[in-house]
């Protein structure tokens, strides 16, 4: 038995996230947690998802109830054995309370990283790291599909960024990155990112990447072996030819909330997580000026005569660090069949999420991913 007490609280999934709506608990107060059991649903702005009990115990208390929104930090519940005291519960609560009203005033709002910006090869890049991690501790870099930005990895990145530095960036013509100039496919994505790790300094690295940003990890796995410490292919581009070019050039030509709306819903398993502000988002960044230009440059690249035009998969052998793949099954951009091309015990396939297992799966795919970097 133990006595400590220890905290639920509101987590930041993604930079514009202040709040989030508690839309429903999955478990009765008094039930044994395990850390990764899915304990609440929490609806933001953007998405909704399952949160994970980061600890494991009994659930004492449900601060907050289904329905009500709270700020990012704000206390959801309580865990604690069961032989602690109902009077050192509330008065665990009572101070966290307390303390989170005077931060919370201090701050003006639950403030977390901020993006910061970086020349890279010529190229002014936007990125997002999290986490410092014990000395030595090999980053990880995380590389988004196309259309996609850093936003991406926003149920990944902090839970990663736990024993590690995580960067996310946006690619040349996404996110808050460069806009003009962009030219190529995947070799000049996977060009920049080598420049991004140049730039910061950063020697060796795990790799992620989601759709098209695991065919731009792949391809600088095979380029530059000696860098990359594992690579994990999440729903990847590059094992096969096949590709939905509906989506991608139903995204280039979207430019009405319901055009949007109809292309991101082949995105997922569960078309009602794709939200106004979603649609909305992503409407606002094919307005800026070049996205249009870039992104159709590098469909012109990347898929050419309406096929992936990058395969790596007879490449595989080039690469070292070791490779594993995950997938949704329901995935509508790019067949499942394509994780094949990794080694038995290397590809994990999901059965109720699409393109987008990383938002839809993200924990089982953010274990996955921290157990594959901590063997590599």
């Amino acid at each position: 038995m133990t006595n400590e007490i220890k905290a639920l609280a509101m987590p930041k999934w993604g930079l514009a996230m202040t709040e989030g709506a508690v839309t429903a608990w999955l478990v009765e107060e008094g039930a044994t947690v395990r850390e990764g059991d899915e304990i609440l649903e929490i609806e933001t702005t953007k998405i909704t998802n399952v949160y994970e009990s980061p600890i494991a115990g009994t659930l004492r208390r449900r601060n907050v109830e289904a329905g009500q929104t709270v700020p990012v930090g704000a206390l959801l519940g309580v865990v604690a054995d069961p032989g602690v005291p109902d009077a050192d519960i509330d008065a665990f609560i009572a101070r966290f309370q307390e303390e989170f009203a005077v931060e919370a005033a201090e701050a003006g709002e639950a403030a977390g990283p901020e993006p910061r910006f970086i020349d890279a090869g010529g190229r002014r890049l936007r990125y997002l790291v999290m986490g410092e991690g014990a000395d030595g501790a090999v980053p990880l870099v995380l590389i988004h599909g196309f259309g996609g930005d850093l936003n991406n990895w926003q149920f990944n990145q902090p839970v990663l960024a736990e024993d590690r530095p995580v960067y996310a960036l946006d690619l040349p013509g996404h996110g808050g990155s460069v806009k003009h100039g962009v030219e190529g496919g995947v070799p000049e994505l996977a060009g920049t990112v080598r420049d991004f790790l140049n730039a910061l300094g950063i020697r060796r690295a795990h790799l992620g990447g989601h759709s098209m940003g695991g065919a731009v990890a792949l391809h600088l796995a095979t380029e530059e072996p000696s860098r990359v410490a594992s690579v994990t292919l999440v729903c990847s581009a590059g094992l096969g030819e096949e590709v939905n070019l509906d989506y991608i050039e139903g995204f280039i030509a979207a430019e009405r909330r319901k055009e949007m709306k109809s292309v991101l819903e082949m995105l997922f398993a569960d078309p009602s997580l794709v939200s106004r502000d979603m649609v909305e988002e992503l409407l606002k960044y094919k307005r800026l000026d070049g996205v249009g230009a870039a992104l159709r440059s590098i469909a012109d690249a990347a898929f050419a005569g309406r096929r992936q035009a990058h395969v790596l998969a007879g490449r595989l052998g080039q690469v070292t660090a070791p490779v594993q793949a995950v997938w949704g099954a329901a995935d509508r951009i790019i067949p499942a069949a394509h994780a094949k091309a990794v080694g038995d015990g290397r590809r994990h396939v999901f059965e109720g999420a699409g393109h987008m297992v990383h938002m839809e799966k993200s924990g089982e795919l953010n274990r996955l991913i921290s157990d594959f970097m901590t063997s590599a």
